[in-house]
């Protein structure tokens, strides 16, 4: 489906808009050559750490971007929405929530949760991409950056697989260390769709939709930069993120 730039173009009907949507699935980081390395259980035990040491990172900002877009949000009925998702990484008490399953996966590959915490491991081209979403959230209309988040509908099934996988390839890490995917399969392909369905009820003009898409398209650049970050360090300089 084409983008277009003008702003007498007609909308999209609903189905054409959530296929335009969709259709990104391609640019989805499933496909990441570090993803298949590490589902086909080729990465070393120092890689699977700063790996998780750097998805922290993401992890941590997740419920800071979810804030830039309530603060920038007029409807209340959308802010109580999307109060529910900085609960569910943040918690509701200390040692819960999300990012706290993300440490406890971080420890069981090895990690000291203080160096995780330190975000000493973070590599420069990780925080820059991480910060540069953030930044998004924080500068663009709330709608935007809502549907950034639409890369939730294409990561049930990379969830389950990757499951599947850890445990077959890297069966030494506790079972405790897992339950960030084990939590998120549950609720994620629901909460997918609820998004979708708030983003195609949103969106009235073809330039708002062409924008949900753009930043779609944005949300999977990010992801892809944190990997190629990820990857190129585990190419061989793995030892520099150390020091």
């Amino acid at each position: 489906m084409t983008l277009t730039c003008g702003e007498t173009a007609r909308p999209w009907s609903e189905v054409e808009f959530a296929g335009a949507l969709r259709a990104l699935e391609s640019r989805y980081w499933d496909r990441h050559p570090f993803h298949q390395r590490l589902h086909d259980g080729l990465l070393s035990d120092e890689e699977l750490r700063l790996w998780a040491a750097n998805r922290w990172y993401y992890q941590r900002c997740l419920p800071q971007k979810d804030a830039a877009i309530i603060a920038n949000c007029p409807l209340p009925e959308v802010r109580r929405q999307w109060l529910s998702r900085i609960v569910y990484h943040d918690g509701i008490a200390v040692h819960s929530g999300g990012t706290e399953k993300w440490l406890r996966l971080a420890e069981a590959v090895g990690l000291q949760r203080d160096e995780v915490l330190s975000e000493r491991l973070v590599l420069p081209g990780v925080r820059f991409a991480v910060d540069a979403y953030v930044g998004f959230a924080l500068r663009r209309p709330w709608l935007e950056a809502v549907a950034s988040g639409l890369t939730e509908l294409f990561s049930p099934g990379l969830l389950t697989h990757r499951l599947h996988r850890m445990r077959e390839h890297y069966p030494w890490i506790a079972e405790d260390g897992l339950a960030y995917f084990t939590a998120r399969i549950e609720v994620v392909a629901a909460e997918g769709q609820a998004l979708l369905d708030l983003v195609v009820r949103s969106a009235r003009t073809r330039a708002e939709q062409e924008a949900c898409v753009s930043a779609l398209a944005f949300k999977c650049d990010v992801l892809w930069a944190v990997l190629d970050t990820v990857d190129y360090y585990c190419g061989g300089t793995r030892e520099v993120a150390r020091q």
